[in-house]
């Protein structure tokens, strides 16, 4: 067999899929590697699955919340193992497409480990492949902390929490990056007791202060018990259950714990002339983030690293894009701020939690954060007129349909003097 390709990818998450389906387009001959599943941590063991749960919650909660809606249903609870089978269905499913894609647009699959040899070699199965561009994609893993390793059981990684077939009665996370407050909603929609532990000033700390403190608020509302600017100092497994001493010498008990504290990259060899893109390179770790990275390497279409938006997900999403109010300088920016309540179509909906907030400079939208349903694609418009470089004036001019959480975007717009 033919062993020499213009591509050899190694991984084939966001980044190596999209690198590898992108030069497939363009006609180069293209070889990808994948010791694990296709699609690798966000379609396997990240984004996908964990949508999938939260969908399930979102539901469970509307359907619990319903008599003031006109509708009432009778003896509501949760099958787990069904939420479970669906979200193992939905990742085989696009796991599968996307196999398909690459068999159909001829990219050579190796299930194996590769090694890179030279910026032009890889070695995998015993096999050598000889390559124009080596292109390595390996993703990132659970960050360990001294002290705190996983266990899998009572001490779980995020990966770990995905496998889990029964629900916990109780549990702590430590972590309240998208991953901690994702598991935070799923799992205290399914009335699970959910205690989250931040060792920074508040919740999401990579957030707008607004959003942050809005986050806050929705927590306390759904139940969701938290401690800010707290550390943990030991984790006692020697119970049934776990125990959690904390810095401000509060001790927490639970059946598990999750270790939502972020990712760091996975090893590969380092190489002159290989590119490294997704969460291996040590940048931005966002699925998005790394197939633009990809787009950008292999068909050379730029992005702005600076506008790329982040997203939390659950009911209500969580979304941002640009600079938060605490970067700015005080005098230097004009803001506008709405509640989402404020929208026809939140109060149609009963989805009244929530905020909009623009920053403006210079008559250029800087910065727009977003606590509402439909925020992840709110976000989108405003994330095009910030790279297209649009003014606030010029936005004024577009007409935005009613009812829609869009025109909330219009509205802020507006109170702008």
């Amino acid at each position: 067999m033919e062993k020499e390709f213009d591509f050899g990818i190694i991984g084939s998450g966001p980044a190596g899929y999209t690198a590898a389906l992108s030069a497939a387009s363009a006609g180069k001959k293209v070889v990808i590697f994948e010791k694990d599943l296709i699609g690798g941590v966000c379609l396997n063991r990240g984004c996908i699955p964990t949508k999938t749960m939260l969908h399930s919650a979102e539901i469970f909660e509307i359907v619990n919340n319903s008599l003031d809606l006109g509708i009432c249903v009778d003896n509501c609870k949760v099958d787990f193992s069904k939420i479970v089978e669906r979200r193992k269905a939905v990742v085989e499913k696009l796991r599968n497409g996307l196999e398909r894609s690459f068999k159909n647009s001829g990219i050579l699959t190796v299930s194996a480990e590769a090694k890179i040899i030279d910026k032009n070699t890889i070695e995998a199965n015993g096999g050598i492949y000889t390559c124009n561009q080596v292109i390595a994609a390996v993703g990132s893993s659970p960050r360990v902390i001294k002290g705190m390793e996983y266990d899998h059981e009572k001490i779980l990684s995020s990966d770990d929490i995905l496998n889990i077939e029964k629900l916990p009665k109780s549990i702590v996370i430590v972590g309240s990056g998208a991953i901690g407050i994702e598991f935070s909603r799923i799992l205290s929609a399914f009335n699970v007791e959910v205690t989250v532990v931040e060792i920074a000033e508040n919740l999401l700390p990579l957030a707008d202060i607004e959003v942050s403190k809005r986050v806050e608020r929705i927590f306390k509302s759904k139940g969701i018990k938290f401690f800010t600017k707290t550390s943990i100092e030991k984790i006692d497994k020697s119970d049934s259950n776990v125990k959690i001493y904390l810095s401000n010498n509060e001790i927490l008990e639970a059946e598990c714990v999750l270790l939502a504290v972020g990712r760091v990259p996975n090893e590969v060899e380092k190489c002159d002339g290989v590119t490294y893109i997704g969460d291996v390179a040590g940048s931005v770790q966002l699925a998005h983030f790394a197939s633009k990275q990809a787009l950008q390497k292999v068909v050379q279409i730029p992005f702005d690293e600076t506008l790329v938006p982040s997203v939390v997900y659950g009911n209500p999403e969580i979304a941002w894009i640009g600079k938060r109010e605490q970067d700015l300088e005080c005098g230097s920016y004009q803001k506008s701020m709405i509640p989402i309540s404020a929208l026809a179509k939140s109060q149609c909906d009963d989805s009244l939690d929530g905020m909009m907030k623009i920053l403006v400079q210079n008559d250029k939208i800087v910065g727009a954060h977003i606590v509402s349903r439909e925020a992840s694609s709110l976000i989108q418009q405003l994330v095009i007129a910030m790279q297209t470089n649009v003014t606030v004036e010029r936005l004024k001019a577009v007409c935005f349909a009613h009812p829609t959480y869009s025109e909330g975007i219009f509205d802020c717009l507006m109170r702008l003097k």
